[in-house]
């Protein structure tokens, strides 16, 4: 099964085939930001691929709309909910700031590190 590291958190999930880095995070409670619940209408679970790219689903054009309209994206960026793992394999990611902004903007009562 694919696994998915978030490295500034230092947490790690294992997932099924077909699950997409969002739903990972939500597994362990990363804080990924998700303010329209993971339908690609924004930009809040912008994360970077550190490794493990070459795993997940290939952009599509409604995600890269969507990253165009994102702060700091950068060539490895991808949208968590529409990032899929499709292969075994490690995935490691960092969540960007404008996503981390976004989950403790989403859940007040979890303190922020």
């Amino acid at each position: 099964m694919p696994k998915v590291r978030f490295i500034d958190q230092n947490l790690e999930v294992e997932v099924p085939i077909g699950t997409s880095l969002l739903d990972a995070a939500r597994q362990i409670d990363a804080p990924e930001g998700s303010a329209c619940g993971g339908v690609c209408a924004c930009s809040t679970c912008h994360v970077y691929v550190a490794e493990g790219a070459a795993l997940l689903s290939g952009a599509e054009e409604d995600e890269e709309d969507i990253l165009d309209k994102a702060f700091d994206v950068q060539m490895t960026s991808r949208l968590g909910c529409q990032a899929k793992l499709l292969k075994d394999g490690l995935v490691t990611l960092r969540i960007s700031k404008e996503s981390l902004d976004a989950f403790y903007n989403e859940h007040p009562d979890v303190p922020r590190p």
